[in-house]
């Protein structure tokens, strides 16, 4: 049965509100008032709670969250899905299945070319067209081998009106990035008052401004009297930015013994250390849904210098307006996308997703089995879309 808008929307009423916090608590193990607070807060920072009922009651939920995300040094919109549940007495039956056909639809109908998450299961998602395409890896350096001392850049505490020079120092930051998010509220609450943690938040300052900044939180050690820096967020525009954060995290050695901090897989700051006192541990696979094909490769940054055009034939099974054939004509950075053309490169809007990302490239995608190309298609396709490995360092 596919849901109605009447069957799929906002909750409505302290009924269904409460529907919500129960499924939430029971499909992340939440205290009742743990899945209050987490579904309360989303909705402060600016999410979108949706319900799906079947036969009368509120059978699965999830929230979304309007976001961006940097490809090619180009925001693209992006919403990210989280808090995804099903009541216990609906599993089984595809509700999942649905709940996602019918959030997807709502979010298309609204323009969104992207759509990510993190997923619990990849075969509910892989269905309605998500795949892998991207990543996220935890840093965890001891701070017996963190021995920098650079005092050059002034450091004091974060204060409320520094704000947007964080949030500029941040952009600047992600911009340069695959795959970071152009943060809504909703992530930036993440950073600043993680949930049952005290974050504290120091800047660096330069004689241009705000070079960086760092906000830690302090975990006691399992065992003894020391600690573990958790760090929310990490961000350096300069090289003594990031040495000068580098000497506050190691000033803590005779209160803590590791930091750790989440990003990609070759995190520059890990370059200046001395020697490979750290550990790099592979997190997630993240993944993305390509919900408007011809929008989302438009609005991406592409190699600067680089004129090409690539041939797409591309297959959905959910949205008819993706399926068929698009030229993606490419000149020094910027795209068109036109229907039409040759069709040479052949692949399922879910292989998209990581040749969109550059997670894999064409040639591995083709060694699985889910891209058919020729050689000359290959070569503008690699050129296309390569760059630095999508990483992410947020949650949703």
């Amino acid at each position: 049965m596919e849901p109605t808008a009447a069957q799929f929307g906002p909750p409505q009423g302290e009924r269904e509100l409460a529907a919500v916090d129960d499924i939430v608590s029971q499909a992340f193990a939440l205290t009742p008032d743990e899945a209050r607070v987490v579904a309360r807060k989303a909705e402060a920072g600016g999410a979108h709670v949706r319900v799906l009922r079947e036969g009368g009651a509120v059978a699965a939920t999830l929230v979304f969250f309007l976001m961006g995300q940097w490809w090619g040094g180009r925001r693209v919109p992006l919403v990210g899905i989280g808090g995804v549940g099903v009541a216990p007495a609906f599993r089984g039956k595809g509700t999942g299945t649905r709940l996602m056909q019918a959030c997807l639809r709502e979010l298309r109908g609204q323009g969104v070319p992207l759509v990510g998450l993190y997923p619990s299961t990849q075969p509910l998602y892989r269905r309605v067209g998500f795949e892998q395409a991207g990543s996220r890896f935890e840093n965890r350096v001891q701070l017996l081998g963190l021995d920098i001392q650079e005092r050059s850049l002034s450091l004091r505490p974060v204060e409320e009106p520094d704000m947007p020079a964080l949030h500029d120092v941040y952009r600047r930051h992600a911009q340069r990035q695959q795959g970071w998010l152009d943060r809504g509220p909703y992530i930036w609450n993440r950073v600043t008052q993680p949930r049952g943690e005290i974050a504290y938040g120091f800047l660096v300052e330069g004689q241009a401004g705000v070079e960086g900044y760092v906000y830690l939180t302090r975990r006691r050690a399992p065992q003894g009297f020391k600690q573990e820096l958790s760090l929310t967020d990490l961000v350096a525009l300069t090289p003594a930015a990031g040495r000068r954060l580098l000497s506050l995290i190691g000033d803590h050695r005779s209160l803590a013994t590791e930091v750790v901090w989440r990003g990609g897989p070759a995190d520059p700051l890990l370059f200046l250390l001395r020697e490979q006192t750290y550990e790099v541990k592979h997190l997630f696979h993240w993944m993305l849904r390509v919900l408007d094909v011809p929008a989302a490769l438009q609005a991406r940054g592409y190699p600067a210098g680089f004129s090409g055009a690539l041939h797409l034939d591309v297959d959905d099974d959910l949205f008819p307006e993706n399926r068929g054939r698009f030229v993606l004509e490419v000149e020094n950075g910027e795209a068109e996308v036109r229907p039409g053309g040759d069709g040479d490169v052949k692949l399922h809007v879910r292989a998209l997703a990581p040749l969109y990302s550059g997670f894999l490239s064409p040639s591995a995608l083709q060694l699985s089995g889910v891209l058919q190309a020729d050689e000359t298609s290959l070569r503008t396709a690699t050129t296309l879309f390569s760059g630095p490995p999508p990483a992410m360092p947020d949650m949703f």
